[in-house]
């Protein structure tokens, strides 16, 4: 087995995987609002920037770049977690380790994080997650899809509206898939 350790990088460019405990749901999705307000409470206490996101009803992809002299993405991902399990009541059910750790059952504990190597590997991640709702069936456009920053690169020309009308290329993202 590999000894993975996590790749910390002050002032660098991430792509995450992060996973709900219940990959069968649409608790991410359904909660929206409540992730949103997680996510902008903790950008106002540790500041970084959300280049690019895609929540799916179980899972999320984004790209983050952290402010010069800081790599503590994980206390961001800790914050975020906790606020948006604090909008819950505490009835969702929890080993006994999650309870020993006193950690909700909410969110898978770890993440998948890759430190952005270049520019083409930060281009080919952001592609990724904006292609992300039609690779897992949810539209059949990637304009449809409502919680993508996508709408965004739209809007700053980055993309045209029908961007990814057929196939994009596949790569390993860190999905497990």
């Amino acid at each position: 087995m590999t000894d993975y350790r996590r790749n910390f990088i002050p002032g660098g460019s991430y792509f995450f995987t992060v996973a709900m405990a219940d990959r069968s749901g649409r608790l991410l999705t359904d909660n929206i609002e409540l992730f949103r307000r997680a996510v902008a409470g903790v950008k106002r206490e540790l500041p970084f920037d959300l280049v690019a996101m895609v929540a799916l009803p179980e899972h999320l992809h984004c790209v983050w770049t952290l402010p010069e002299g800081d790599a503590d993405y994980p206390t961001r991902w800790k914050k975020i977690k906790a606020g948006f399990s604090r909008g819950f009541p505490k009835e969702e059910r929890r080993s006994t380790s999650r309870v020993a750790k006193g950690e909700r059952g909410i969110w898978q504990r770890r993440f998948w994080e890759h430190t952005l190597r270049d520019d083409d590997d930060f281009h080919r991640h952001v592609d990724y997650i904006h292609y992300n709702p039609v690779k897992h069936g949810h539209v059949r456009s990637v304009k449809d899809w409502p919680y993508s920053t996508f709408h965004r690169f739209v809007e700053r020309g980055v993309y045209p509206d029908d961007w990814a009308g057929g196939e994009v290329e596949k790569g390993d993202y860190g999905e497990g898939e």
